[in-house]
C-alpha cells in the first residue's frame, strides 16, 4: 500500500537538505536530484514543500521526464489534504479546440449556403 503523507509533512520538507513535492496529489522526494535536474535547481526549490503541478505541467515535460519523476515518488498527499488543480493550459487547449471547429463549421456553411 502507498504510503499516505499529510500536507503538513509535506511543507516540512523546503529546503535544500530535503526537498518534496507534490504533483498530481503525489509526494515526490527530489533532494538527490536536485543538481541533475535540468532547469537547475532553482526551479525545484521554488516549489519545495508545495503543490507543483502547475508548474510541472507549464514546462511541458517530456515522457522521458515523467518516467524519471516515478522514480522518486514517495506517496501520496492524503486525501484530505488532496489540491485540485485545473491548469490553464488544458482550458486553453479545448478553447482553441472549439474555435477551430467553429471555424470549419463556417467555411462549410458559406460555401453551402452562400454559392446559391
Amino acid at each position: 500500500m502507498a504510503r499516505i503523507i499529510s500536507l503538513e509533512e509535506v511543507k516540512k520538507h523546503r529546503r535544500k537538505s530535503s526537498v518534496w513535492i507534490i504533483i498530481h496529489n503525489d509526494v515526490y522526494d527530489v533532494t538527490n536530484f536536485l543538481t541533475e535536474h535540468p532547469g537547475g535547481e532553482d526551479s525545484l526549490l521554488d516549489v519545495a514543500g508545495k503543490d507543483g503541478s502547475r508548474e510541472f505541467e507549464d514546462v511541458g515535460h517530456s515522457d522521458d521526464a515523467r518516467e524519471l519523476l516515478k522514480k522518486y515518488k514517495i506517496g501520496s498527499l492524503n486525501p484530505e489534504d488532496r489540491i485540485s488543480v485545473v491548469l490553464p493550459c488544458s482550458k486553453l487547449k479545448w478553447a482553441l479546440l472549439a474555435l477551430a471547429g467553429a471555424l470549419v463549421v463556417g467555411v462549410v456553411l458559406k460555401k453551402y449556403l452562400g454559392s446559391k
